[in-house]
C-alpha cells in the first residue's frame, strides 16, 4: 500500500489517497474490507475514482483472461482487462467490442461503472446491452453473480452506478464478429447547427455517427463544423494493399505530451488555430479508416490531458431531449461561446432510447454535447449556469466525466435516484463503498 496523488483525465480535483494493487480476488476482498472505491485505468474525467474515506483499490492487476467461445463470442475475464487488451487479442481473430467510448484505454470494470455510450448508441445502445454477466464483491465481504436473471437488481444498478454498489471482478460479454478491422466513413461539412441537425436525419441509416463542432462559432455560424458517419468495411471494399491484412491491429502510438504545458498557451488565438486544425482533419478525412482513427484518435498521443496545463481540465458532457431540442442547444451554445471560457472540442452525437431497466446510466433519447473547459476562474459558476439550463430542458449530465455538479442539481436530472438509493441500501447499507464524487453530491454521505 502506497500513498499519493491521484486525479482523474481531467487532471482536476487532485486528492492524496492511499493505494493498493492487488492481483488476485482474494487480494481484492481483504483490501475492500475497510471500504473504498476501484480504479481502473484513470480515464474518467473527474473524481469518480478517488477517495480519502478509504482504499482506492487499483484493478488494473486483475487483468487476465478466462474463457471464449469463437462461435458466440462470448468473453469471460478479470475486470481489470482493459477494451485495448480484447482489441489486441481477439480483433486479429475477426471479433470486437460492439461499444466503444472515445479511448480503448479503460477497463471493464469502468465500462460498467460509466455504462459507457459511443459513435452508434442509436443502433447499439450502452455497454449494458453486450454485457451478459459479472462478479461483484459486495460489502459484507460475499461474492455474487449477477446477471439479467440472477439478482437482476444489481446487475442493472452496477451499469452507470459508478462502482459504488459493489467491485466488479469479472465480466462475461459478447463480442462482435467482424471482417475487418476497417470503417467506410463520410464527412459532411455543415454551416450551422439546422444543417448539423438535418445532416443527422439524413444520415439515420448510419450506425456510426459523431460531429464535431467549432466551439467559437456564434451567430448564424453556430453550430457549423463535420458530421462523419460510417459502417464497418467488409473485405472487398478495401484497397488492394489492406486486403492482404484486413483484420490489421495498431500498436500503441510512441507520441506522448512530456509536460504539463503552460496555463497561458490555451487562448482563443492557438483555439481558433486548432479549430481550423480540426476542420482541415475532419472534413478531409478518406473513406475508409483504421479502427484507430475511426473510433480512438485521441490516442494516437499519449497523456494528451497535458496540453490543457496543470490546473487542468473538465469535460462537461449533458443530454436534452429531442423535442425543442435545437432551440435548448443554441441557448447553451451561445451561453458558452460568448462566456470567455475558451471551450474546446465540442462534439455532439445524437442518442437513442434510454435502458428502462438502468437508474444511474446517462444516455437517453436526446442530443449530447461534450465540451472541454480548462479549469480557470469563473468556470464553477457557468456549469452551474449551465446545468439550470439542462435541467430546464428535462437533461442530465454525465457522472462521468463530471468535476462540479452540486447534489440538488444531479437530484432534479436522475428521476431514478431515490431507486437506486434503495440498493445502495440493500447491498452496502454501511456505505463502504464511496468516493469523492459520490460524497460531492451526495450519493453517499
Amino acid at each position: 500500500m502506497i500513498e499519493r496523488e491521484l486525479y482523474g483525465w481531467g487532471m482536476y480535483p487532485r486528492a492524496q489517497c492511499r493505494v493498493t494493487r492487488p492481483e488476485t480476488m482474494a487480494a481484492v476482498a481483504q483490501a475492500a474490507q475497510g471500504g473504498g472505491i476501484a480504479r481502473g485505468l484513470g480515464r474518467s474525467y473527474g473524481d469518480p475514482a478517488l477517495t480519502e474515506a478509504g482504499l482506492v483499490i487499483d484493478m488494473t492487476g486483475m487483468d487476465a483472461y478466462g474463457a471464449f467461445d469463437e462461435q458466440s463470442g462470448l468473453l469471460t475475464c478479470e475486470a481489470g482487462v482493459s477494451l485495448a487488451q480484447i482489441i489486441e487479442t481477439y480483433a486479429p481473430r475477426g471479433w470486437f467490442p460492439p461499444i466503444t467510448p472515445g479511448t480503448k484505454i479503460v477497463t471493464l470494470g469502468g465500462c460498467i461503472a460509466n455504462d459507457i455510450h459511443g459513435k452508434a448508441h442509436r443502433s447499439a445502445g450502452c455497454f449494458s446491452n453486450c454485457v451478459e454477466s459479472m462478479t461483484v464483491l459486495l460489502a459484507d465481504g460475499t461474492t455474487v453473480n449477477a446477471s439479467r436473471e440472477e439478482n437482476p437488481d444489481l446487475f442493472w444498478g452496477s451499469f452507470g452506478g459508478l462502482g459504488l454498489l459493489g467491485m466488479i471482478l469479472t465480466v462475461t460479454m459478447r463480442l462482435r464478429r467482424i471482417d475487418t478491422t476497417f470503417f467506410h466513413q463520410e464527412a459532411i461539412t455543415v454551416g450551422s447547427l439546422d444543417e448539423l441537425l438535418e445532416a443527422f436525419e439524413q444520415t439515420a441509416h448510419q450506425p456510426y455517427s459523431v460531429a464535431w463542432i467549432d466551439s467559437l462559432a456564434t451567430g448564424r455560424k453556430l453550430g457549423r463544423g463535420v458530421l462523419t458517419v460510417g459502417d464497418h468495411a467488409s473485405v472487398d471494399a478495401l484497397p488492394k494493399r489492406q486486403r492482404s491484412k484486413p483484420l490489421v491491429t495498431t500498436p500503441p502510438s510512441a507520441l506522448e505530451v512530456p509536460f504539463d504545458m503552460p496555463g497561458w498557451a490555451l487562448n482563443q488565438a492557438t483555439i481558433r488555430m486548432l479549430n481550423f486544425v480540426l476542420d482541415t482533419v475532419q472534413s478531409h478525412a478518406g473513406s475508409i479508416a483504421h479502427y484507430e482513427k475511426f473510433f480512438f484518435p485521441l490516442d494516437f498521443i499519449g497523456s494528451w490531458n497535458r496540453g490543457y496545463g496543470k490546473r487542468g481540465f473538465t469535460q462537461y458532457q449533458f443530454v436534452i431531449p429531442l423535442k425543442n431540442g435545437a432551440e435548448r442547444m443554441r441557448e447553451i451554445l451561445e451561453m458558452i461561446a460568448t462566456s470567455g471560457q475558451s471551450p474546446f472540442l465540442n462534439v455532439l452525437k445524437k442518442f437513442g432510447p434510454e435502458n428502462p431497466n438502468t437508474q444511474l446510466s446517462f444516455p437517453f433519447e436526446g442530443y449530447t454535447f461534450a465540451i472541454d473547459f480548462p479549469v480557470r476562474d469563473g468556470l464553477p459558476e457557468l456549469l452551474r449556469r449551465i446545468d439550470e439550463k439542462v435541467v430546464d430542458a428535462g437533461g442530465r449530465i454525465y457522472l462521468g466525466k463530471d468535476a462540479f455538479v452540486e447534489p440538488d442539481m444531479l437530484a432534479a436530472m436522475y428521476p431514478k435516484l431515490d431507486q437506486w438509493r434503495e440498493l445502495k441500501a440493500k447491498f452496502d447499507p454501511e456505505q463502504k463503498f464511496r468516493s469523492c464524487l459520490s460524497d460531492r453530491v451526495g450519493l453517499t454521505g
